[in-house]
């Protein structure tokens, strides 16, 4: 079910999907000529979570422009519509599916569940350079990765290294706000402004754009 549809200040479309459809309500958004090979596609699916991620990301895209687009990704794994008509990004968690769409810029959105997991791999993706607040440990950093997925998506370049290439400017996590993130894997190592969001279940951050350079 589509919980969230907002146009946000950069011209973006950023559509939140809360994943609770069986797969034959999921199939009802498709249009009829697309309805044999979506139901063929799920059934190649062993895995009952991926054919519901699958089906509800469709779903939304379908509910968010109000017509049928159709994803396809490239082989590095980076989605596309086969139309062109706009940038994609698309995120998941157990329960929730998002997409950032927008017609001319580049776009890049993650959503995290909410996890203590993160404390554990945390030194593998934040610098020594980067400031997290020891009193919102993990929100501060669960924050620090959803911004760098964000910003890597938005690249699409080979080889980034987390901790090392991307580089988010100190800020205070809020339940929502804006921090900076300077990428410098290409030679113009640009900042780009990441948007955030703290929710009950999941954090949401997304940017787009070309950023500015130094």
């Amino acid at each position: 079910m589509l919980i969230r549809k907002e146009h946000t200040d950069t011209s973006c479309l950023l559509g939140i999907w809360k994943m609770e459809e069986s797969r034959e309500e999921l199939l009802k958004y498709f249009p009829e000529h697309l309805h044999p090979e979506a139901v063929a596609y799920t059934d190649s699916i062993r895995s009952r979570r991926r054919s519901i991620e699958w089906l509800s990301t469709r779903a939304m895209l379908f509910v968010l422009l109000n017509e049928s687009k159709i994803i396809e990704y490239h082989p590095d794994g980076q989605p596309y519509l086969s139309d062109h008509s706009y940038h994609i990004s698309i995120s998941h968690t157990k329960e929730h599916a998002a997409i950032l769409l927008h017609d001319s810029s580049r776009v890049g959105i993650d959503i995290e569940e909410r996890s203590e997991r993160v404390k554990k791999i945390a030194s593998k993706f934040i610098s020594e350079r980067e400031y997290i607040d020891p009193s919102k440990k993990v929100i501060h950093q669960l924050l620090h990765w959803s911004a760098k997925e964000s910003l890597f998506k938005l690249m699409n370049e080979r080889g980034v290294d987390f901790k090392k290439h991307l580089h988010v400017h100190p800020f205070t996590p809020l339940k929502r706000g804006i921090m900076n993130a300077t990428e410098t894997k290409t030679d113009s190592s640009r900042t780009f402004r990441v948007q955030y969001e703290v929710h009950d279940e999941y954090v949401l951050t997304w940017c787009s754009g070309n950023g500015v350079a130094p």
